[in-house]
């Protein structure tokens, strides 16, 4: 997929991406009925067979639909990585964690990224019938209980509470020391994986502050439907958060954003 062909990017083809997502998400779902084991990978996080499943669907689905395009999975790789402009990163089942707590708060995430942007995007949350999905120019979307709606970030109203969204496990003392500092009334809602992102690009949050690791195939999608939506996320240094697939997997902190006006404390 050349520079013509992800400017040409459009209904067709991410309505091509959500339907990969969707069969991974059957693949999901089978192992969430059933006893779910897992094992813990070299870096300690979490893994099972519904990872492995929603990966292989993805990875098949992707070549058969995009052949020749790089992909780059939490849990695989189409080969030795170099300067490509444009690739999927696929994360087959983030918050697997949710996943195994069976609180439903997993997604399937594949985006499609170009010259270090994620311009097209797929979070689904099979176990909420949740589908998120945007692309550059395209539009965000959001299809529920068989209802395909646009959906756009909300600006924040002065004198009204901050909405702050983000995880359950992670920011700690440093997100405590982050909130203490915000000079505004708000309130605090947890969210797993990617939803954080999709609640904003709904208008239902104002910001997600995250402190803490993530990896490249944790934010992508949920920055593209965030950024089509009105959205932003922002570096430590107020650039969007950029991908490659020369760059360290791991991000750096970011702040991610409904209404891109609003001013917030520095990460650190």
């Amino acid at each position: 997929m050349g520079e013509e062909q992800v400017l040409k990017f459009g209904e067709p083809d991410l309505a091509a991406l959500c339907r990969i997502a969707e069969l991974a998400a059957h693949e999901v779902m089978a192992v969430y009925a059933a006893d779910i084991a897992s094992w813990n990978k070299q870096d300690s996080s979490p893994l099972t067979n519904a990872d492995l499943r929603s990966d292989a669907v993805i990875r098949e689905g992707l070549n058969q639909a995009f052949p020749g395009v790089f992909i780059l999975s939490e849990e695989s790789i189409s080969g030795q990585p170099s300067d490509r402009d444009t690739f999927f990163l696929v994360d087959p089942l983030d918050g697997t964690k949710e996943f195994i707590q069976r609180n439903g708060e997993f997604t399937v995430n594949i985006a499609l990224i170009h010259r270090g942007e994620p311009v097209a995007g797929v979070v689904l949350a099979p176990a909420l019938g949740e589908l998120f999905f945007a692309a550059r120019g395209v539009g965000a979307w959001m299809k529920a209980a068989g209802a395909v709606t646009p959906i756009r970030v909300a600006r924040n109203v002065p004198g009204q509470p901050l909405r702050v969204i983000g995880s359950r496990r992670h920011g700690g003392e440093a997100l405590a020391a982050w909130l203490a500092r915000l000079q505004c009334e708000h309130c605090f809602v947890a969210a797993g994986s990617s939803l954080k992102f999709c609640r904003l690009a709904q208008g239902q949050a104002d910001i997600y502050p995250r402190i803490g690791p993530t990896c490249q195939w944790d934010t992508a999608a949920g920055q593209a439907v965030l950024q089509e939506a009105g959205g932003a996320v922002l570096d430590q240094d107020g650039r969007p958060l950029a991908y490659g697939l020369l760059k360290p997997v791991l991000n750096p902190n970011f702040v991610a954003l409904g209404d891109i006006s609003l001013s917030y404390p520095p990460l650190i």
